[in-house]
Formats: structure tokens, sequence, C-alpha cells
């Protein structure tokens, strides 16, 4: 049977530095960004290990490294452990609203916050409303910004993508001020997405790529049970071959 996917067009990039493993290099398979993306084609993509970043649907395709490993959570085996669970009981006391993925000002102001706190040695910094656009806001029905707000201050703000079989993390980025670190905002934010999905009658939430030996990673990992995506086949647990990489 002729699948719609066999008429899409990628397109490789040329090797560039890897932004987790600095001593590597690293080639992106993109699809086509003139193809307009449906939610079913989406759908399946993701299910094949890509992801979404702004317009753009990707995965690594790396010749000489196999680092990055797709990973998501079955929803319905979630087992929290007792650091999420106390996570879980810590922020019920905030309001969450899902809005349209499109440009919001407050949204844009802690945005700001966050990466010069946090994220000060990464790509992302310095932070620029044109690079916040062409990440986070789009178009597309399937994607929202769900805001977490304390009495009516957002505390942190969740980039998530509704899909045929499950919820996408795409980014979250929540208030830096030290007197909030008690709640792990981004935690929470991954929690309620389990929940949601739950909620909804979805089968997995997709954390994005892992990667063993990446520190900004190893949050993941505390998501349990966690399947990660081999070949064509997603399977339980954690990468043999990556503990080998």
């Amino acid at each position: 049977m002729h699948s719609p996917l066999q008429d899409l067009r990628f397109f490789l990039t040329k090797p560039h530095d890897c932004s987790y493993l600095g001593a590597h290099e690293a080639t992106t398979l993109f699809m086509d960004p003139h193809t307009p993306v449906d939610h079913e084609m989406y759908s399946a993509l993701t299910l094949m290990g890509f992801r979404r970043s702004g317009t753009h649907l990707y995965r690594p395709h790396c010749q000489e490294c196999n680092a990055c490993v797709s990973v998501r959570v079955p929803v319905r085996d979630f087992a929290p452990d007792r650091s999420l669970k106390r996570t879980e009981r810590n922020n019920q006391d905030l309001t969450v609203i899902e809005r349209p993925a499109v440009f919001n000002e407050e949204h844009y102001a802690l945005y700001e916050r966050y990466i010069r706190a946090r994220h000060s040695d990464g790509e992302m910094y310095p932070p620029a409303i044109e690079q916040y656009r062409a990440f986070l806001s789009t178009a597309h029905d399937f994607s929202r910004l769900v805001e977490f707000r304390l009495e009516g201050r957002l505390l942190a703000v969740a980039a998530v993508d509704f899909l045929t079989h499950g919820l996408s993390a795409i980014y979250t980025f929540f208030e830096p001020d030290d007197a909030f670190r008690s709640r792990s905002l981004g935690s929470w934010a991954v929690i309620w997405q389990i929940r949601r999905a739950q909620a909804l009658g979805l089968n997995h939430v997709y954390l994005g790529y892992w990667i063993h030996k990446s520190q900004k990673m190893d949050y993941k990992q505390r998501f349990k049970p966690l399947e990660y995506l081999q070949g064509h086949r997603w399977r339980r647990g954690i990468p043999v071959t990556q503990m080998q990489h």
C-alpha cells in the first residue's frame, strides 16, 4: 500500500558542531520545509524519531555517532518515584491554561529571564524575539503553549504538540528565581503532560532525544518506564548501545 510519507522529500545539512557533545560533528535530516505539515504526517514522523523546531521537522543523521536516541514515556505505566510524587503535590496549587502557540510578550519576558539565568552558555543565548518566534510560535492547531500560574503570576510555560497517539514535549521555560526552585517546575511540566495524555486516552509523551553523556539530558531518565527508539522499533529500558558509546 502506498504511504503518503513516501512522497516526502528530505535534506541533509552539512556537518556542524554538535550542540551536546563538544568533540563531535553532527548532521541533521530535515523534511522539506516547503511541505505543508498536517497532523497525521507529523504524528507518523514522530513515531520515526522526528522532532519539531518551529516549522521544521528533523532528526539526527550522523554517520559516525548514534548518541542521540529518541525517548518517550508510556503514560499508562508511568510510575513516579518519591521525588516526582512530591513535585506533583507541591504544584497542585498552580493554575494551568492552554493557549494557542502564538507570540505573547509575557511569555517572552519569562523566556528571556530563563535563558539568561540558566543557559547563558547555550546556543540560544543571547535570547532574541526573532529566535523565540521562529522556535516556539506556530499557526498549527495541534500546538499549544501551556501556562502554569501561581495566583496570577506566570511561573512556567510548556510548548506542547498534541499528536494522534501522544503528546510531544517541545520545550519548557520557567521562573529562574531561586524562591521557586523547590517546585522543580521543569519536572512538573513533564508530569502535567503525562497526566494530560492519560486524561485524553493517549499512549505516550515524547521527550525528544536522550544522550547518555549529556548532563542536560539526565532528567529524562527520571520518568519511568522509559522507551527508546532503536532502528524502527520502540523498546523499553536504557539503550545498551548508549552505555557503550
